[in-house]
Order: C-alpha cells, then sequence, then structure tokens
C-alpha cells in the first residue's frame, strides 16, 4: 500500500464570534493547569455536555467516510456539526493546528492535519475531537475503515477498540494509575501488537491537558493514586509492528517508522465511586 503523504490544506475555517473560545486561542501556547484532578459534579455534568457533542461529532464525520472523500470534506462536517452545537472544535488554534479534528490514516499514529489526501479503499482512518462548551472539553477518538479493510486491519481496530474499554474498566479509586497501563498492554501483546509510548493519555476538564498523563504501557513508576472525580482520556495507540514514531515537517503528524498501520481508540472519563463512567458518550 501506498504511504501517506501530506497534500494541500483549506483556508482555516471561521466559528461564529459568539460561541466563547478557550483561552489559548490566540496564543502561542495555553496557560499552565493550576487546577486539581479531582473535579466538582458541575464541571462533570458541563463534561457530559462538551463530552456528547464531542462523540456526536466523530459520528456525523464516519458517516462521509468513502473512497474518494477528504479528510479535509471530514473536517468540514465536524466543524460545522459543532458549532452549529454552541461547541468550539478545541483542537483549532492549539498550539497552532490548524483544523477542527484529528485525521489519522494508516501508518499516522495521531495528530493528522486534515487536507486534500482521498480516502482510498482499505484506508484505515482515526477521528479525533474534542468540543470546548461552557468552559469545560470533551475529548474522544474512534477508529474506521474505508471501504473494506484487510483482516490484519479489520482485527487491530476492534482489538484497538477492546484494549482502550479493559483499560477503562481497570479503573477504580484507590488503584494506581498504572493499573490501566498494564491491562492493555498485557492484551496488546496477545496479538504481537506495538503499544505506542511517545503519546499518552491525559486529565481534561477546563483544560484540554491538565497534565495527568495516563500511559498505555506497564510502567510500575506511575504510581499516582485514581481518586473518585477524577476526569481524564484513556487513548490506546497500537501498532501492527513496530511502535516508535517520527514527526513530519509539519510539527504535528506522527507516524509509525517502519510505516505499520496504527488504530486509536479515546473516551473521556469520570471516575465514579466504584469505576468509571465515560463522559463522551451519545
Amino acid at each position: 500500500m501506498n504511504r501517506v503523504k501530506p497534500y494541500v490544506q483549506s483556508p482555516r475555517r471561521d466559528v461564529p464570534s459568539s460561541i466563547p473560545r478557550p483561552e489559548y486561542v490566540g496564543r502561542r501556547s495555553p496557560k499552565p493547569y493550576r487546577g486539581s484532578d479531582v473535579q466538582s459534579p458541575a464541571i462533570v455534568e458541563k463534561m457530559r455536555e462538551a463530552g456528547r457533542i464531542a462523540h456526536l461529532a466523530i459520528k456525523e464525520g464516519a458517516r462521509i467516510i468513502a473512497p474518494g472523500v477528504t479528510t479535509d470534506e471530514i473536517d468540514s462536517v465536524i466543524h460545522e456539526f459543532i458549532c452549529d452545537n454552541g461547541g468550539y472544535p478545541s483542537t483549532l488554534g492549539y498550539r497552532g493546528y490548524p483544523k477542527s479534528c484529528c485525521t489519522s490514516v494508516n501508518e499516522v499514529i495521531c495528530h493528522g492535519i486534515p487536507d486534500g489526501r482521498p480516502l482510498e479503499d482499505g484506508d484505515l482512518i482515526s477521528i479525533d475531537v474534542t468540543v470546548f462548551k461552557d468552559g469545560v472539553h470533551g475529548d474522544n477518538c474512534m477508529t474506521f475503515g474505508c471501504g473494506t479493510l484487510d483482516q490484519a486491519s479489520a482485527d487491530l481496530m476492534n482489538r484497538t477498540r477492546e484494549a482502550m474499554e479493559r483499560g477503562i474498566k481497570a479503573v477504580k479509586p484507590g488503584r494506581q494509575i498504572n493499573v490501566i497501563g498494564r491491562v492493555i498492554e498485557a492484551y496488546a501483546n496477545r496479538f504481537g501488537y506495538g503499544v505506542v509510548r511517545d503519546y499518552t493519555g491525559h486529565g481534561v476538564s477546563t483544560s484540554f491537558h491538565t497534565g495527568l498523563v495516563i500511559l498505555h504501557y506497564d510502567a510500575p513508576h506511575a504510581t499516582t493514586v485514581i481518586k473518585q472525580g477524577m476526569t481524564f482520556t484513556i487513548e490506546p495507540m497500537l501498532t501492527i509492528g513496530d511502535y516508535r514514531s517520527h514527526v513530519w515537517d509539519d510539527d504535528w503528524t506522527v507516524v509509525t517508522n517502519d510505516y505499520s498501520r496504527c488504530a486509536q481508540f479515546e473516551q473521556t472519563i469520570h471516575v465514579t465511586r466504584t469505576g468509571a463512567e465515560i463522559l463522551t458518550a451519545p
């Protein structure tokens, strides 16, 4: 299969002036997050709404996946849906990122920039959407097949979703946060998959990234204790081959070194008394 290459990008899309922006828009970088990893019920309730819109935005973008459709067209659909629902696409203007979602195709691990590349039959595409609304963010990602997937790609996609779900089920107050990566890597190892290490899950709330890091591999040193009220993402990226990567000259697009395919699934979760609630749900 041909390697993914960059195509021409369309101009930055406008967001109605009536929609509030995150503080980092128009700045080189966001302000450091100084708050708690544990969120109030009021913040969590707002995150449910931001997460709901983010989830449905991915579904809207995925509806048009087909050979010949460009990733820029997917971005356009997602951008319009988010704005129509009173949200702001969190990636747009984040550290200079130019689009309203990330579209990562085949060997692209994450942060792929939507452009004029037409999707091809058999492509694997991850769509990552974050929505800012009412002062909070909701972040999620799903991987889809375009046309007819080969069996190896279909298996990778389905097993990456399962890895994420196993990681979510491992969340319980009182456990160390390393339990998440241990469960995910143990499952991935059954199939010989690589588990991406350089890109992680993260705390999310009023800040896009709060500083809390969620590793998806077995990392005994990650001893932070999971507490009720924490909100963070679990987003494993699994590869058919080597997990190691490099970044394109655009300073965003992350690609596997051996150009093997990658899949990613992500949910924003809220730690409850007994486990985890998925906030990026319809």
